[in-house]
């Protein structure tokens, strides 16, 4: 039997809160969405002023990185993103009643090589939703014990 990392509520907020910091600093009003392997949110915030349609693409995407194993942006990059037309998965953004998101600002949360979770960030450009989503990232990698836990911080993640 497999032992599993199960990512927490006081781990999500932690990274909740990097994020926010970084999108503050940046000058950016962001909704940030925590969610567990499964793709259900542990943690959201949307930041005062953050649009109202934040929220439900926080979640999305967070849900698209946790559950399909990749950052949302990788699924229409040039020239092999595989949702791009003509690639094999051309049409999955109408996967999951339109949940799928195949955009930037969606980052799996891998722990000792095992996606435990995903971040979703709503409000900026492509450049600061991956700012503060990595800020999110390293704000875990940070926190957890190092050696027994392993944090994979970058943009690009494709497991």
């Amino acid at each position: 039997m497999k032992k599993s990392i199960k990512l927490e509520v006081e781990e999500a907020r932690h990274m909740i809160a990097a994020a926010v910091r970084k999108a503050a600093e940046i000058g950016v009003l962001e909704t940030v969405c925590i969610v567990d392997d499964g793709g259900y949110p542990i943690v959201m915030e949307r930041m005062n002023g953050a649009r109202i349609t934040g929220p439900q693409i926080a979640w999305n995407k967070a849900f698209t990185a946790a559950g399909h194993k990749r950052s949302t942006h990788l699924f229409n990059q040039a020239p092999n993103g595989p949702a791009l037309p003509g690639n094999e998965a051309f049409g999955i953004q109408l996967s999951f009643e339109g949940r799928f998101a195949i955009f930037v600002g969606g980052f799996p949360i891998v722990v000792n090589g095992e996606v435990i979770g995903g971040v979703g960030l709503s409000g900026g450009n492509g450049e600061q939703d991956t700012a503060c989503g990595v800020a999110a990232l390293q704000a875990l990698a940070e926190l957890l014990p190092q050696p027994d836990y392993s944090v994979l911080v970058q943009a690009d993640i494709k497991k």
